[in-house]
Parts: C-alpha cells; sequence; structure tokens
C-alpha cells in the first residue's frame, strides 16, 4: 500500500501526517472538518458575526475526510477497525452519533468516544482518528 498524494487535503497544522502505515495497518492523525481552504464544513458566520455550528455537518464531513485519506491508500471505511473521538461538548453526542451510525454498524469497528477541553480551533466541535487493517 503506498500512497498517493494527498495535496489535495488541508494541510495538517502540524508536523506530522495525515497517516502512518505499519505493516498491514494503517494510522489516521486527526482529522476535522477541514477543507483544504482552512474553512470548516458545519460551520456557518453571519454577517453579523454570530456563529452557528452544525455537528452533523462536522461529523459528516470529518468521516469523509478519513474516507478520502484512507482511500489514497487503497483502503476504505470497511477497513476501519478502531476508531477514537474527541467532542468538545457531549451534548453532541446525539447528533454525532446519528450520523456515525449511518456509516456504521454493531459489526464496524471498535470506538471510544470522549470528551476533550477544545480542539486546534475554536469552530471545530469534533475530530476523529482511525486505524484501519488491509492485509497486503
Amino acid at each position: 500500500m503506498k500512497s498517493r498524494l494527498l495535496d489535495h487535503k488541508a494541510k495538517p497544522r502540524g508536523k506530522f501526517p495525515h497517516l502512518k502505515i505499519a505493516g498491514d495497518f494503517v494510522y489516521v492523525s486527526g482529522t476535522s472538518s477541514r477543507r483544504p481552504d482552512n474553512s470548516l464544513d458545519g460551520v456557518e458566520v453571519d454577517k453579523m458575526g454570530t456563529t452557528k455550528l452544525d455537528i452533523k455537518a462536522q461529523t459528516r464531513a470529518v468521516i469523509e475526510n478519513i474516507r478520502d485519506i484512507l482511500q489514497s491508500v487503497d483502503c476504505d471505511l470497511a477497513d476501519i477497525v478502531d476508531v477514537s473521538c474527541f467532542l468538545v461538548n457531549m451534548n453532541d453526542f446525539g447528533g454525532y452519533n446519528e450520523v456515525y451510525g449511518a456509516y456504521f454498524g454493531y459489526d464496524g469497528p471498535t470506538r471510544t468516544t470522549v470528551a476533550v477541553h477544545q480542539l486546534p480551533h475554536p469552530h471545530l466541535l469534533i475530530e476523529m482518528k482511525v486505524v484501519a487493517y488491509k492485509k497486503r
């Protein structure tokens, strides 16, 4: 599994890769709803500066970003064996869980969800990291 370039993805906000391959395992770094232009899915700011954050849109964007990263090494969401999810507010658990359930079932990956004080941008509600397994 050789990674295709991920130049079309948002550049990591630090010196780390989007993913790392170790044997048959693929580790995907913490991924948010950030787009390549550094805007965020699930964020609306009106002309008065009022901010609306949408956990469902952000969760969907995170999972789709992870799918895109995995596909760069010929993997997909079905290859994920473990998910770690970080929510800024556990009141968002219901919306996050609803979207997550549209992608994964009871036979899907193991999952841990924890609340964190904050993420690298004040508009981010969620970040996920995953481990996938694909026999080479």
